[in-house]
C-alpha cells in the first residue's frame, strides 16, 4: 500500500463475517418460509424458484436434507431482494399480534360475563349499544347452567360468537 491510498479507497465492500451474517439471516428468513402455514405462505411474494425449493424442503424429513436444503433456500434468497418477502411476513405479524389481543379481549369478556360480572356487561353494552342485550342474557344464563351440569359449553361457544361479531 502506497502513502496515498487511504483506507477509503481499498474498501471493497462488507467484511466476510458480515456477509456471512447476511447469508444466515437469510437462511433464518427462508426456515421462516418454511415453518408457516400453507395458506400464509401462499400470501407471500416470492418467485417461483424459491417456492419450489421451500415446497421441497417441507417435504423433506431427515436432518441432513433438511438442512441441505435450507441453506440451497438462503443461496437463492441472495439472488432476490427479500424486503418484499419480509414487508409481507412483518404484516402478518402485525395482523396475527392484533387477533391474538381480540381473542383475548372476547375471552375476558365472556369469562366475566358468565362468572356473573354486570359491570362488564354493562361497559359493553355501552360500548356496543347496537348488541342484542336480550340475546346476550340469554346465552350468558344458558351458559352458567351448562356449566352447573357439567354439559359441553355451547351456550358460551355462542356467547363468544355473538360478542365477537358486535364488537369486530
Amino acid at each position: 500500500m502506497s502513502e496515498h491510498e487511504s483506507d477509503d479507497e481499498l474498501y471493497a465492500g462488507p467484511s466476510k463475517s458480515q456477509r456471512k451474517r447476511d447469508a444466515l439471516a437469510l437462511q433464518d428468513l427462508g426456515r421462516t418460509l418454511v415453518e408457516l402455514p400453507a395458506a400464509q405462505l401462499a400470501k407471500v411474494p416470492m418467485p417461483e424458484e424459491l417456492h419450489a425449493a421451500v415446497m421441497e424442503c417441507r417435504r423433506i424429513t431427515s436432518h441432513g436434507g433438511r438442512a441441505r436444503q435450507l441453506q440451497f433456500i438462503g443461496k437463492l434468497m441472495r439472488r432476490i431482494d427479500p424486503a418484499p418477502i419480509q414487508a409481507a411476513l412483518a404484516a402478518m405479524a402485525a395482523t396475527s399480534a392484533v387477533a391474538k389481543h381480540q381473542q383475548h379481549q372476547l375471552e375476558h369478556w365472556v369469562t366475566e360475563m358468565v362468572a356473573g360480572n354486570e359491570v362488564v356487561l354493562g361497559d359493553f353494552l355501552d360500548r356496543h349499544p347496537h348488541a342484542d342485550r336480550q340475546h346476550i342474557r340469554t346465552l350468558i344464563r344458558n351458559a352458567v347452567r351448562e356449566a352447573e351440569q357439567n354439559k359441553p359449553p355451547k351456550s358460551r361457544r355462542e356467547l363468544f360468537r355473538c360478542l365477537r361479531e358486535a364488537a369486530f
